[in-house]
């Protein structure tokens, strides 16, 4: 069951960064995960059937992507690390 939950987990970081859309996971019977994104007239596959890992790495490059946070610490950091010619 511990597999199905990164699978899980992904899909639901997907849909929090996918306003008004809303995707699904299916795994199937032979222990392979397909990604399906709900639509009025029916569902449509997004990610093919795939082994656990190669679907958490398709599903988090599906999508808008969260720009990561910077704060003015880690800014003045890298700053820092920038060798000055």
């Amino acid at each position: 069951m511990a597999r199905s939950t990164r699978a899980t987990a992904a899909v639901a970081r997907l849909n929090e960064r996918s306003q008004g859309r809303h995707y699904l996971l299916v795994m199937t019977g032979d222990g392979l995960f397909v990604l399906r994104e709900r639509l009025p007239d029916g569902d449509c596959e997004v990610v093919p059937a795939s082994p656990l890992d190669d679907f958490v790495r398709l599903v988090d490059a599906t999508g808008p992507q969260k720009t990561p946070r910077v704060t003015k610490n880690d800014a003045a950091f890298a700053k820092q690390l920038v060798r000055k010619r």
